[in-house]
Protein backbone atom coordinates (compact mmCIF):
# COMPACT_ATOMS: atom_id res chain seq x y z
CA UNK A 1 0.00 0.00 0.00
CA UNK A 2 1.34 3.41 -0.90
CA UNK A 3 0.89 6.12 1.72
CA UNK A 4 2.35 9.52 2.47
CA UNK A 5 3.81 10.12 5.91
CA UNK A 6 5.45 13.46 6.71
CA UNK A 7 5.28 14.41 3.00
CA UNK A 8 7.31 11.33 1.96
CA UNK A 9 5.78 8.39 0.04
CA UNK A 10 6.12 4.90 1.53
CA UNK A 11 5.17 1.50 0.14
CA UNK A 12 4.05 -0.41 3.21
CA UNK A 13 2.89 -3.99 3.52
CA UNK A 14 1.57 -5.82 6.54
CA UNK A 15 4.36 -8.40 6.31
CA UNK A 16 6.95 -5.61 5.96
CA UNK A 17 5.69 -3.90 9.12
CA UNK A 18 5.71 -7.21 10.99
CA UNK A 19 9.29 -7.84 9.87
CA UNK A 20 10.40 -4.30 10.81
CA UNK A 21 8.92 -4.57 14.30
CA UNK A 22 10.34 -8.04 14.97
CA UNK A 23 12.73 -7.87 17.91
CA UNK A 24 11.72 -4.32 18.87
CA UNK A 25 10.81 -4.02 22.54
CA UNK A 26 7.61 -2.00 23.03
CA UNK A 27 7.86 1.21 25.03
CA UNK A 28 5.26 2.10 27.63
CA UNK A 29 1.96 3.01 25.98
CA UNK A 30 0.53 6.32 27.16
CA UNK A 31 -1.53 7.48 24.19
CA UNK A 32 -2.66 5.82 20.97
CA UNK A 33 -1.28 2.38 20.22
CA UNK A 34 -1.01 -0.28 17.53
CA UNK A 35 -1.21 -4.02 18.15
CA UNK A 36 1.41 -5.78 16.03
CA UNK A 37 1.58 -9.51 16.55
CA UNK A 38 0.98 -10.03 20.25
CA UNK A 39 2.58 -6.77 21.35
CA UNK A 40 1.12 -3.31 21.80
CA UNK A 41 3.35 -0.48 20.61
CA UNK A 42 2.96 3.29 20.91
CA UNK A 43 2.04 4.80 17.54
CA UNK A 44 5.05 7.10 17.45
CA UNK A 45 7.46 4.20 18.09
CA UNK A 46 5.96 2.25 15.18
CA UNK A 47 6.20 5.30 12.94
CA UNK A 48 9.82 5.87 13.84
CA UNK A 49 10.77 2.26 13.10
CA UNK A 50 8.93 1.87 9.79
CA UNK A 51 9.78 5.30 8.35
CA UNK A 52 13.22 5.80 9.95
CA UNK A 53 12.22 9.40 10.65
CA UNK A 54 12.27 11.43 13.82
CA UNK A 55 9.04 11.21 15.83
CA UNK A 56 8.56 14.96 15.53
CA UNK A 57 8.36 14.74 11.72
CA UNK A 58 5.02 12.91 11.52
CA UNK A 59 1.73 12.88 13.36
CA UNK A 60 0.18 9.97 15.19
CA UNK A 61 -2.84 10.30 12.92
CA UNK A 62 -0.78 9.57 9.81
CA UNK A 63 0.56 6.35 11.32
CA UNK A 64 -2.84 5.31 12.70
CA UNK A 65 -4.43 5.78 9.28
CA UNK A 66 -1.73 3.70 7.57
CA UNK A 67 -1.79 0.92 10.18
CA UNK A 68 -5.59 0.73 10.06
CA UNK A 69 -5.55 0.45 6.27
CA UNK A 70 -3.01 -2.38 6.56
CA UNK A 71 -5.36 -4.23 8.93
CA UNK A 72 -3.66 -3.71 12.28
CA UNK A 73 -5.78 -3.09 15.36
CA UNK A 74 -5.37 0.43 16.73
CA UNK A 75 -7.16 0.71 20.09
CA UNK A 76 -8.10 4.22 21.18
CA UNK A 77 -7.07 5.97 24.34
CA UNK A 78 -7.95 4.15 27.55
CA UNK A 79 -11.05 5.58 29.17
CA UNK A 80 -10.53 6.76 32.71
CA UNK A 81 -13.27 7.48 35.16
CA UNK A 82 -14.00 11.11 35.91
CA UNK A 83 -12.45 12.22 39.17
CA UNK A 84 -14.94 11.98 42.01
CA UNK A 85 -15.45 14.85 44.36
CA UNK A 86 -14.58 14.10 47.97
CA UNK A 87 -17.25 15.24 50.39
CA UNK A 88 -16.49 16.53 53.85
CA UNK A 89 -18.39 14.90 56.75
CA UNK A 90 -21.08 17.61 56.78
CA UNK A 91 -21.74 17.26 53.05
CA UNK A 92 -21.78 13.46 53.33
CA UNK A 93 -24.33 13.55 56.19
CA UNK A 94 -26.48 16.03 54.26
CA UNK A 95 -26.41 13.83 51.19
CA UNK A 96 -27.41 10.78 53.26
CA UNK A 97 -30.36 12.70 54.74
CA UNK A 98 -31.42 13.97 51.35
CA UNK A 99 -30.99 17.62 52.21
CA UNK A 100 -29.03 19.92 49.88
CA UNK A 101 -25.46 20.31 51.06
CA UNK A 102 -23.86 23.70 51.57
CA UNK A 103 -20.81 24.13 49.39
Amino acid sequence: MRCVIARFPFDLTKSGVLESMKGIKPEQVIGESVIIGRRTYPVKQVGQVITRQDRRDFSAGEILRAMTQLGFICPGLPHTAAPTRVLNPFQQASAMLGAPAAV
